[in-house]
């Protein structure tokens, strides 16, 4: 890593990634990396590579770009000397194996840490790299269910769902992970030394479980039907349908949004006592919400929309992802990047630097 940092370069630039992930959780994370201005070796093994490409083609351009891949047999000598080459040059490592492998390789911190003292290492596993589960194999859904999320999903009384169509505990890991990096990277420049990390995805995903935790403490609700209970039973938040057939999500949860939604719907009188503070409300909130939904049922979503916003609701329509990353255009925030494969969000926050 350069120790200067020209004017109006991207904010990573100089740091040199040595990566060996593969799916997702590493590489999103290396990709985040990138759009920061790091340079990212890909560490694939011969002769297919990264198992995204054969698997998900699309999901691996995706998160792949602006990478330079090296393949490497770590079973042969030359191979290795061929990694540790790239190490010496590197800032941060970052593996996603199976605890033990990297050692078995000579490619451990404990072997590194000497040779290149200001190496930032870092390994991203489902459970970490010590206790009962970590030599366990684990997809995002097994991560899910070792952190209490997937506990949370589904009707009371029924079985847990898996609802989310997004890989929370694969994102949440690698957004940790990020966040891990760049701390180590500014320690560094204090200590001058490198660290080891140990990041793991179940416990990622776990930490973004502490606002439940404290909400579930709060209302004495110990059994997973009493959260899903408590975490479903919210009056007029939801997804609601249109006289068209599409989707407004709207979220009147605070009091001012309450009578504002009222207000312009006329759902209720404005004395009903079914609706006159937050917890009436949250105790009628399948009758509120049925009400809700018959209103909404008789607009169209683009004039529904249009007279919420108006009324200063927290309000939006249902869009399917290309709608969204068309829209995301319009936002200051937004970084969508025009590929090959077409258009793709970037990091969603411009530093100096990046374009």
């Amino acid at each position: 890593m350069s120790t200067t940092h020209a004017a109006g370069a991207p904010p990573l630039a100089g740091v040199r990634v040595v990566d060996l992930t593969e799916l997702l959780p590493g590489p999103f994370l290396t990709q985040s990396l990138v759009d920061m201005g790091a340079e990212v070796v890909k560490i694939e093994r011969p002769p297919h590579g990264d198992n995204a490409r054969r698997m998900a083609p699309g999901l691996f351009d995706a998160v792949n770009r602006g990478k330079r891949s090296l393949f490497c047999d770590l079973k042969s000598e030359s191979g290795l000397a061929e990694v540790r080459e790239q190490i010496a040059q590197a800032d941060i490592l970052i593996e996603s194996y199976r605890p033990g492998v990297m050692r078995r390789l000579g490619l451990d911190y404990d072997s590194l840490r000497a040779p290149f003292p200001r190496l930032i290492y870092l390994s991203l596993t489902g459970f970490g790299q010590a206790g009962p589960h970590a030599l366990l194999p684990g997809h995002d859904i097994n991560y899910l269910a070792a952190a209490g999320a997937l506990s949370l999903t589904g009707a009371p009384g029924g079985p847990p769902e898996h609802q989310a169509m997004l890989p929370i505990a694969d994102l949440a890991g690698a957004s940790t992970a990020l966040s891990a990096l760049l701390a180590a990277l500014y320690q560094r420049t204090v200590s001058g030394r490198g660290q080891y990390l140990d990041a793991s995805l179940a416990d990622s995903v776990l930490h973004w479980m502490v606002p439940r935790l404290g909400l579930f403490r709060q209302k004495a609700a110990a059994t997973s039907d009493a959260q899903r209970a408590m975490l479903a039973g919210k009056a007029a938040y939801g997804v609601f349908r249109c006289k068209d057939g599409r989707y407004l999500t709207i979220a009147a949860l605070e009091e001012h949004f309450w009578h504002g939604l009222n207000a312009a719907l006329g759902l209720f009188a404005a004395d009903d006592a079914c609706c006159a503070t937050h917890a009436a409300r949250t105790a009628h909130a399948d009758a509120i919400n049925a009400r809700l939904a018959e209103c909404v049922a008789e607009y169209d979503a683009d004039a529904l929309m249009a007279r919420l916003a108006d009324a200063d609701q927290p309000v939006f329509p249902v869009l399917d992802a290309a709608e969204a990353v068309a829209q995301a255009r319009a936002r200051s925030g937004a970084r969508i990047t025009e590929t090959e494969n077409g258009p793709l969000p970037g990091f969603p926050v411009t530093l100096e630097g990046m374009a």
